[in-house]
């Protein structure tokens, strides 16, 4: 009966639990839909890169849902025990195997037997990889190529040269050996050479020199051809024997140029065309190929032919067929790849043969049982990653772990006094930045690199706690991969966004006071070229003005003009705007002279708050909407779920470990004491405490004197001082006095 499958929520995503083979086994038949991927790349992955090449079944680099299920169906077939897939044991158990499994089993024992192994019962993975070079070194590879050193020692000579006559083919163990279809190219090549030579004494005619007389008789066939070519055209036209010879233009053309006459030369016929097609050697031209024609003569034509004065067109053709035969029959002679063992090819025994291709029989035949080792290989393998495979692509629980790894994940970086745990890798970047960008989550862009110097990689790593304001471009730290290997760690591009609900309400401010500063640094910065520009021209026209002084006479006195430039003019600019900038400071000053301390307290709250509860708002929002699929995505996964960042996974992928268990701290500064009691020879100077209390007494007294009316209008109204002095420090605001009555007049005397 099957296993009823549960699901589980991690991080807010339903996910299917499989803490067994069995509920795997069921839920590869759940719809795709439910799965939490449906493609992944091979890269990134950290397991056994023989694995995901088992797992890559049509090897184009991507792992799909089609593929994993065909998995897990091919393991569950051949074990009938799935202990050891539970257990994710690179172990073996032989007795877990299925009766399909019959052949590995047997591939099994003969690896045992070949290791020598005391324990017959079970077979590691290290087993069966061991047992590869073991068996090839034994010349057991089941391809048919069986090495020289592998065969009877009789036919190992035979063996050896035989290879040496064909190309060379490797077995499995890379070594050269000898196999069946070689054999049988040597059989035949053997036969069609002794047929072959047996034909040589009717072709070569003329004996041991036939080669050579048939190579000269090639060397000179264009010449011969075109000259009795030439014959026949003469005899049946006898006025084209004019054509033949040079044009008288042509050749004071010539005159003078080597190259260009030794060309027209060439164009010449050997000799004169007889129209009875017989060349006469005494009549040759002595053109450039006169010598090569003559040497020819001499040792070819007049001993070959028996006539030492001419060459008939008959006697010429018949030399030129023989020829070319003797030249067809070196040809296919020196095409044979076994010309080198002519000596011995009569004598090559078909008993020795025999014992050859027996020998590449037996090893072929243990095709079928060493292909079964490739097999084993892949059960165990199965046996030890699929669960743990299946539990980063059909769910993702490790993800979700403190004490586990996602197969995805390439380590923790420490950076800034923080703990990244969650890495990806992000190669190319670009395509994976601009994917990640359309997030709302804060990405780091980690270029990890090893210390001695040697390749390295880059990865995605999100950051979910703290604050994001002080990673930069540039920033460096150190990075711990899977393994606990350290590299050197450098931050090479940030996707900024609010990392906490506070980042998110300051970022305005934040933003406002860096468009500020950077717009008072423009100010400052324009300002000063306008005063150097200013003074600049100041000093030319002072010069120019002294200089027309010295050497020119007084003019006649005439109105001044108005100056718009000089000393004078930045005088005049600067006290223009000393006097702007007082102006608003007095209408700055004067407005919050008119405010209360609450109004000015209740104003920056509600400015605070219009500014950062719109702002807190719209980063809950964002954080509310991280997620880690797109991280995934932009290395190549295909995900269903978003993978919701929550407030416990945020925790778990950026730390900030805390103090040792029993720690204490101790609060002295001993960088203070030390400079206290540091003895220097260098007289530093140093502004008196007077001086700093007398500055800062007189900017509390600006401070106090411009928020003076508030400060002791909320005295006077809580009773702390008198009413004599509110009305001294407030007399408009004091009431007005009243008359006093008038006393009656005094009462007349009797």
């Amino acid at each position: 009966m099957p296993t009823p499958l549960v699901y589980r929520r991690y991080g807010g995503s339903l996910q299917v639990d499989l803490s067994s083979f069995e509920a795997l086994v069921e839920a590869i038949h759940i719809p795709e839909t439910q799965w939490m991927a449906t493609a992944c790349p091979v890269d990134g992955l950290q397991c056994d890169p023989r694995f995901l090449s088992f797992m890559d079944a049509d090897k184009n680099g991507r792992i799909r849902v089609a593929e994993v299920r065909d998995a897990v169906k091919h393991t569950a077939k051949l074990l009938q025990s799935r202990k050891g897939a539970d257990a994710r044991s690179e172990v073996l158990e032989l007795d877990a195997l299925s009766p399909e499994g019959a052949k590995l089993k047997a591939a099994a024992l003969r690896i045992l037997g070949v290791l020598k192994a005391t324990d017959t019962a079970r077979i590691s993975l290290e087993q069966v990889r061991a047992s590869d070079p073991v068996l090839r070194t034994a010349g057991i590879n089941g391809d048919g190529i069986v090495a020289p050193e592998f065969l009877p020692e009789k036919v190992r000579g035979l063996a050896s040269r035989i290879i040496a006559a064909f190309p060379e083919v490797k077995n499995r163990a890379g070594q050269a050996g000898i196999d069946s279809a070689t054999l049988q190219r040597f059989r035949d090549a053997r036969t069609a050479l002794l047929a072959h030579t047996g034909q040589k004494a009717a072709v070569f005619v003329w004996g041991e020199q036939s080669l050579a007389r048939a190579q000269r008789i090639r060397e000179v066939k264009p010449l011969l051809d075109a000259y009795f070519l030439q014959c026949r055209l003469v005899a049946a036209q006898p006025e084209a024997a004019s054509s033949l010879k040079l044009a008288a233009g042509r050749v004071e053309g010539v005159l003078g140029d080597t190259a260009a006459l030794e060309k027209a030369a060439t164009s010449l016929p050997i000799a004169p065309a007889d129209p009875a097609g017989v060349l006469t050697w005494s009549k040759l031209y002595r053109g450039p190929a006169f010598e090569t024609l003559e040497a020819f003569r001499k040792d070819v034509a007049a001993p070959v032919a028996g006539d030492a004065e001419k060459l008939t067109d008959a006697a010429w053709r018949d030399l030129s067929a023989k020829a070319d035969a003797v030249l067809a029959w070196q040809a296919t002679f020196d095409a044979s790849p076994v010309k080198g063992m002519l000596d011995e090819l009569p004598s090559v025994a078909d008993a020795d043969l025999e014992a050859i291709e027996a020998a590449s029989k037996a090893d072929l035949a243990l095709k079928e049982e060493l292909d079964a080792v490739t097999e084993l290989e892949r059960l165990i393998l199965y046996q030890r990653w699929l669960l743990t495979f299946a539990n980063n692509f059909v769910s993702m629980p490790d993800l979700y772990h403190a004490q586990k790894r996602a197969l995805f994940e390439r380590g923790t970086l420490i950076l800034g006094g923080r703990k990244y745990t969650l890495a990806v890798l992000a190669q190319p970047r670009a395509p994976h930045a601009a994917l990640t960008s359309q997030g709302t989550t804060c990405i780091l862009y980690v270029n990890v690199t090893p210390k001695d110097g040697g390749p390295g990689y880059e990865v995605a790593v999100p950051v979910t706690r703290g604050r994001s304001a002080n990673l930069e471009v540039g920033k460096r730290g150190i990075f711990h991969d899977v393994d606990g290997k350290e590299f050197d760690a450098t931050v090479t591009q940030v996707i900024r966004q609010p990392v906490s609900l506070w980042e998110a309400m300051t970022m305005p401010f934040q933003r406002i006071g860096a468009f500020i500063s950077s717009k008072v640094e423009s100010f400052a910065t324009a300002g000063d070229k306008v005063f150097e520009s200013k003074l600049e021209q100041s000093y030319v026209q002072t010069t120019a003005l002294a200089t027309t002084a010295t050497t020119a006479p007084p003019p006649a006195p005439a109105a001044a003009p108005a100056q718009t430039g000089g000393a004078a003019g930045i005088v005049a600019a600067g006290g223009i705007a000393f006097a702007a900038v007082g102006s608003a400071l007095a209408f700055i000053v004067g407005q919050v002279k008119s405010l209360t301390l609450v109004d000015v307290i209740s104003a920056a709250i509600s400015i605070a708050a219009i500014v950062m509860l719109p702002a807190g708002l719209f980063g809950w929002l964002k954080l509310r909407k991280r997620n880690l699929a797109l991280l995934l995505e932009g290395s190549g996964w295909a995900l269903n779920d978003r993978l919701k960042l929550t407030s416990e996974l945020a925790s778990l992928v950026t730390r900030k470990p805390g103090l040792p268990k029993g720690a204490r701290v101790d609060s002295t500064d001993p960088l203070r004491s030390t400079v206290q009691g540091l003895d220097t020879d260098e007289e530093e100077e140093r502004t008196s405490l007077g001086k700093k209390l007398l500055v800062a007494l007189v900017i509390a007294l600006a401070v106090l004197w411009q928020v003076r009316v508030p400060i002791v209008r909320y005295a006077c109204g809580h009773g702390w001082l008198g009413a004599e002095s509110c009305s001294a420090l407030l007399p408009s605001e004091a009431p007005a006095a009243t008359p006093a009555p008038a006393s009656p007049p005094p009462p007349a005397a009797p």
